[in-house]
């Protein structure tokens, strides 16, 4: 192993460019995912019959195929019917469609959560349904589902690798791409798994920042100055936890 080498992948404009390229279809396919979920999770309250059916074929078909063949399905196959995009846009389509499946039974399960006696008095109150989402479902919602969320935001992360097998240049395509050539799998590969690790770091921070911004006792806590972080570091260790044991289920 060459510790020099290891840096100089570091510090390459192709490893930079790959972990840019993977931190771009991670955020882009999470806010396609969450949005598209958030509308499936408020359809599957609906009554109506047909959406119902719907919204439970959609859930059935992302969730029951792996997402490497919807990856693979989305660029290869459509084209055949004339629908064409390039591996960037069907690596993006393919995650946010898997990712809305998921994040909808999410959102769902937090809205659900929200007791219905508290929808019921915001409306005798003279609310709109819309104004009780906004004002008092919503609010409570988020602090329930932010941490199966982050977890699942992180699983998107390393789950974008998946986007190598279409050409899609990101962080493991440079980095197999680059110890192909010279075969140095293990400097590459080492390079590659820093980059992914720091990315993931950065994602558990910033969840843990949102828990703790969405925590009333917290913000408490941090008025009274008994809040710090050290307290930020413990939920990071919590969220790590979370994330290992959803893996091994």
């Amino acid at each position: 192993m060459s510790l020099d080498l290891v840096l100089q992948y570091l510090t390459s404009q192709s490893f930079a460019h790959g972990a840019w390229i993977t931190l771009l279809i991670t955020v882009v396919s999470l806010l396609f995912g969450v949005i598209a979920g958030f509308i499936i999770a408020l359809a599957q309250q609906v009554r109506f019959a047909p959406v119902k059916v719907l919204v439970t074929g959609y859930l059935w078909l992302f969730r029951g195929t792996p997402v490497l063949f919807q990856i693979i399905f989305i660029y290869n196959v459509l084209p055949s019917f004339d629908i064409r995009f390039s591996a960037f846009w069907s690596g993006v389509i393919a995650l946010s469609l898997n990712e809305a499946a998921y994040m909808a039974e999410i959102i769902r399960s937090g809205l659900s959560s929200v007791k219905k006696g508290q929808r019921t008095a915001g409306q005798a109150l003279g609310m709109t349904r819309l104004s009780v989402l906004r004002w008092v479902v919503l609010p409570q919602a988020a602090r329930i589902v932010l941490p199966p969320m982050g977890n699942q935001m992180i699983g998107m992360l390393k789950t974008s690798a998946l986007v190598s097998v279409i050409a899609v240049q990101d962080l493991l395509l440079v980095a197999n791409q680059t110890a192909s050539a010279d075969f140095r799998y293990f400097e590459a590969l080492t390079a590659a798994g820093i980059y992914y690790l720091g990315l993931t770091t950065i994602f558990m921070f910033l969840l843990a920042t949102m828990e703790a911004a969405l925590d009333p006792k917290l913000r408490r806590a941090r008025a009274t100055g008994a809040a710090g972080f050290g307290g930020l570091v413990r939920r990071i260790i919590s969220n790590t936890k979370k994330a290992g044991a959803d893996n091994a289920r």
